[in-house]
């Protein structure tokens, strides 16, 4: 699901809540320029820059994050 992404794109991912490791949401995040290493994109998520990793699974519509998530989770 990994494709090349632009800044400005609006994207989903699964986030964990870090109070409750067991929850598990879809989270609509922003990829940006990370700002200490501006030629990186970056997620930026509850005011927090994230690097993309190949470790992510980010999904370009929430409909796409929406099917997985219940492939997953459910």
């Amino acid at each position: 699901m990994q494709q090349p992404f632009e800044v400005g794109d609006i994207v989903y991912i699964f986030y964990r809540n870090p109070h409750i490791q067991d929850v598990t949401n879809i989270q609509e995040a922003a990829v940006v320029y990370h700002p200490e290493k501006p030629e990186e994109l970056a997620l930026f998520l509850f005011e927090t820059y994230y690097p993309i990793t190949n470790d992510m699974v980010i999904f370009a519509s929430e409909m796409a994050a929406e099917q997985a998530y219940h492939q997953y989770f459910h």
